[in-house]
């Protein structure tokens, strides 16, 4: 059960301003759009995705680590990593059973021509973006379980863009969607307390020593 009552008094030991923006950012963040990241070889990458992430809204991200798990083991760590919710799975197929059990319809982003262009693509159920290696794209596994296809249109000579700026694309102009939109998009309640209890936690110094005082008082 939520303790509502250890909440508030977390809270007490931020600012106003602190709280405020906290509710601000929960306001527009959503569960209903998330990431998966599959065996992204340059670390960068990885983290400038869950940056976007952060930016545009998107609460969760799923990380598959097939490959080259222990390096992310080192590199995945602060930054907008402490703001967004990342899932770490060791396999493809671990990663697409939970998010179809969680009721995600799964789009692959890759060049494809039997996929939708960025601009035809509406958002009306949840959605999970795949997007995959630089070197390779995305797994068999996940071209063969996709419910779709998703591709950014090129007009010059490349015929594909860094994953991260893929990423920012899309995840920009279907988050703007989803706001403008009369999707149930918004954080349910017990997942706006939750965020507020670990988003406090994280900005409270020698937080387990606080919440110790809490508990014997």
């Amino acid at each position: 059960m939520f303790d509502l009552d250890l909440l508030k008094y977390l809270e007490g030991f931020l600012t106003e301003r602190r709280k405020h923006r906290f509710e601000q950012v929960l306001a527009k963040r959503t569960n209903f759009l998330t990431v998966a990241i599959e065996d992204v070889y340059q670390l960068h990458n990885t983290s400038a995705v869950i940056r976007s992430c952060d930016a545009f809204g998107v609460q969760t991200v799923h990380v598959i680590e097939n490959r080259f798990g222990k390096r992310l083991d080192k590199n995945i760590a602060m930054g907008a990593e402490k703001w967004v919710d990342v899932h770490r799975h060791q396999t493809t197929t671990a990663c697409i059973d939970r998010l179809k059990t969680d009721g995600y319809h799964i789009i692959a982003t890759t060049p494809n021509e039997n996929g939708n262009e960025l601009s035809d693509v509406k958002v009306t159920k949840k959605t999970a973006l795949f997007f995959g290696t630089e070197r390779d794209g995305l797994s068999g596994e996940v071209l063969k379980r996709a419910d779709g296809f998703l591709s950014i249109p090129m007009q010059g000579f490349s015929e594909s863009l860094n994953i991260s700026v893929a990423a920012a694309i899309i995840l920009q102009k279907l988050t703007k969607d989803l706001r403008t939109s009369s999707v149930q998009w918004q954080l349910s309640e017990n997942e706006l307390l939750e965020k507020r209890m670990d988003w406090t936690k994280k900005s409270i110094k020698g937080v387990e020593r606080v919440i110790e005082r809490y508990l014997t008082t």
